[in-house]
């Protein structure tokens, strides 16, 4: 079935070689896209909780902005439109990035913002979730307002919001796809120019459906690691057996009697 992939293109490469360049670029845009959003979107996500209205106004903005617009509009945005508005020096010199580098960096800021919207929410549901306790004896302790938020709220929040991260690990390498309608060769445009090349659109975009399902669970498997590895002690869910419900539940309905002959 995927036989074809091995086959040599126009160029003497093979097609499976084009699909490794697409999975390199998809590879590369995650990895630094997701760092990007991790820095905005941890500042933005504080920016959320704090005392100070200005902050907090310009936090919510950024996220009801970012976060409301789709990103394929936002890949347009940044792609056509900004290098129009900006002075036209700076326009002119983006506009002259050789490419698939002209297509990189506007693929790289557009799904940098935009999944930063959506990191700043699950951290400011952290934040929001944590006993106010902890602030109080910060607070007691003479810690000022950053400090609070450097050494007690923020480390706490992030271990706490490990899981729900583990999506957005998973979203930007699914969103990469979006950037093949601005001309960057990643894997989904690979795979559309090898279904084009050769008409076996099953084979093409069968590969490329097994390496983002790839993607997916080695993702899945880090973040599982991350979050065993700082969760915060006694915050797991408690499991118990079969066995365990069943002589619970037994042990409760043989006290009821006994608890309604005291009453009688």
């Amino acid at each position: 079935m995927f036989g074809v992939l091995f086959e040599q293109t126009a160029d003497g490469q093979r097609y499976i070689d084009w699909l490794v360049s697409g999975l390199g670029w998809t590879l590369a845009l995650a990895f630094f896209g997701w760092w990007i959003a991790f820095g905005i979107g941890v500042v933005v996500g504080v920016g959320r909780t704090v005392q100070n209205r200005f902050f907090s106004i310009l936090a919510r903005l950024y996220v009801e902005i970012f976060r409301n617009i789709p990103v394929l509009v936002q890949m347009f945005l940044w792609y056509f439109v900004f290098p129009e508005v900006v002075p036209t020096a700076l326009g002119d010199a983006i506009k002259q990035i050789p490419p698939p580098w002209a297509s990189f960096f506007p693929a790289l800021l557009c799904l940098g913002l935009y999944t930063a919207s959506r990191i700043a929410e699950q951290v400011r549901a952290g934040i929001e979730a944590l006993p106010k306790g902890q602030i109080e004896a910060a607070n007691a302790l003479g810690l000022s307002g950053y400090l609070t938020y450097r050494y007690v709220v923020v480390p706490q929040a992030l271990r706490l919001i490990v899981p729900s991260l583990t999506s957005e690990v998973m979203g930007i390498y699914k969103n990469t796809s979006v950037a093949l309608t601005i001309g960057l060769m990643e894997l989904t445009a690979q795979a559309r120019q090898i279904s084009e090349a050769t008409f076996q659109t099953f084979s093409a975009f069968g590969a490329a459906t097994i390496i983002y399902l790839c993607l997916a669970l080695v993702a899945y498997q880090a973040m599982t690691f991350i979050d065993k590895a700082v969760r915060i002690p006694g915050s797991a869910p408690v499991k118990l057996t079969a066995g365990q419900d069943l002589a619970d539940e037994m042990q409760q309905s043989g006290a009821l009697p006994g608890a309604m002959e005291v009453v009688k």
